[in-house]
């Protein structure tokens, strides 16, 4: 059983994303006791994968550190969320009957500023399925974007994805000129024309077409023009969000998410010199999250 006492809380950190759930548990000294990581869990998406996702991967996390699940009810979460900016899903997430001891829940954009800056002031944007930006000075949260795919999300890997689906379909039917891109889609989606990808492609969410995003980096590293275009637009996008955080003033600003490697190097230069290296991943920021929260109580 674990210890009631609090210098020996447990505390569970979940990043719940558009394509995957990450769960952290730390001992109260921030030793890393285990991992998990399951589906998505953006409830935007659906509220039923979401809170599976999160306890699933919360289980996955206790039986990576040798711990029986039946100890979830021990355990205090910080839990952050995509989606969850908007008060209808935040409201219901709350209302959850989760597992959990106690749970924290935050947006991800939080939890993600957090652990970038170790709990302290800061900006961040994040480049992942989704895109947007946000900073945490003095007490104010200021977000930047953050409204979904595909009405926003510039920028981001599903973004990407997307921008190369559609210049496809362009090309097969011969309304703009070959590009590599083409050759690269029909071969991840195992499709030979323009019929065959949109029954593939129809319908699909956000995570799906973020598998496409990398195709388009490596056409453009490859010195393709209509991927260099498609890079240039996404970067620029990502390079204003920046300066309108830096409009906050944070102390420091960041960028993270699975997209941060191919899409930094294409940044305007006065961006990437000022970007720190972020200190943690997101799932320690709900940790972290959790253990400031705990101690205003």
């Amino acid at each position: 059983m674990l210890s009631s006492s609090g210098n020996n809380e447990i505390f569970l950190g979940i990043d719940g994303g558009g394509s995957k759930c990450k769960a952290i548990l730390m001992s109260n000294d921030n030793k890393i006791l285990g991992t998990g990581i399951a589906g998505p869990a953006n409830p935007l998406h659906g509220y039923k994968q979401a809170i599976n996702s999160i306890a699933e991967s919360a289980k996955l996390a206790l039986k990576n550190a040798g711990i029986d699940e039946s100890e979830l009810g021990n355990i205090i979460a910080g839990v952050g969320l995509a989606g969850v900016n908007l008060p209808v899903l935040f409201e219901q997430m709350s209302n959850w009957q989760h597992p959990f001891k106690k749970m924290y829940l935050a947006t991800d954009l939080l939890i993600a500023c957090l652990g970038a800056h170790d709990g302290k002031d800061g900006a961040v944007m994040i480049t992942g399925t989704g895109s947007c930006g946000f900073s945490y000075v003095d007490g104010h949260p200021y977000i930047v974007g953050a409204h979904g795919f595909p009405h926003g999300d510039k920028g981001s890997g599903a973004w990407f994805g997307l921008q190369a689906a559609k210049q496809s379909l362009l090309s097969l039917d011969g309304l703009i000129p070959h590009s590599s891109i083409n050759d690269k889609v029909l071969a991840l989606l195992n499709v030979k024309d323009d019929v065959e990808l949109v029954e593939v492609i129809a319908g699909k969410p956000a995570a799906f077409y973020a598998r496409m995003a990398n195709l388009v980096f490596d056409s453009a590293e490859e010195g393709d023009k209509i991927a260099l275009d498609i890079v240039a637009q996404g970067a620029e996008y990502i390079s204003h969000v920046a300066r309108q955080l830096l409009k906050q003033n944070p102390p420091a600003i960041a960028l993270i998410g699975g997209l941060t490697p191919r899409i930094k190097p294409w940044l305007d230069k006065d961006i990437k010199r000022q970007l720190i290296e972020p200190k943690h991943p997101p799932e320690v920021g709900s940790v972290i999250y959790a253990k400031q929260q705990l101690a205003l109580q």
